[in-house]
């Protein structure tokens, strides 16, 4: 049962810092000017990326250690579910999150509609952490 409870404890980690940084970070960078943002964006996004993906691995080998435990394989969906937020980091995010971190001199104009699409895109991460938790707390 404690892994199970772990597994549900790093997915909602990992939901609410994905929500955060739509609901209060993305809005706060956004407010910048294009340098700022620019400025901002590199350390910010590092951290924040392996931060979530971090709370991903940790909820998802919880998850499947839970299911070889109980033998439930509701367990190693919501595993599956958290864990999808790397391809998803890695195929969809980081090819935009590339753009912006390339951007420099006259191009950082170009700054706040990519910022301000790879919020968007964030989402995605936000809904991935919200479906295993609700996947988590169907088991409970």
């Amino acid at each position: 049962m404690i892994p199970g409870l772990i597994a549900l404890t790093f997915a909602a980690a990992f939901a609410g810092a994905a929500i955060y940084l739509n609901w209060v970070e993305q809005p706060a960078r956004l407010a910048l000017e294009d340098d700022a943002l620019l400025s901002e964006w590199g350390p910010s996004d590092r951290r924040a990326v392996a931060l979530l993906l971090a709370f991903a691995l940790a909820s998802a080998v919880a998850g499947f250690i839970a299911s070889f435990e109980t033998q439930d394989v509701r367990y190693v969906y919501g595993a599956l579910i958290v864990i999808a937020s790397w391809p998803y980091a890695f195929f969809v995010m980081a090819p935009l999150n590339n753009q912006i971190l390339a951007l420099r001199g006259p191009d950082v104009g170009a700054a706040r509609a990519l910022v301000r699409q790879w919020g968007f895109v964030e989402a995605g991460f936000a809904a991935i952490g919200v479906l295993a938790v609700g996947m988590f707390l169907w088991i409970l």
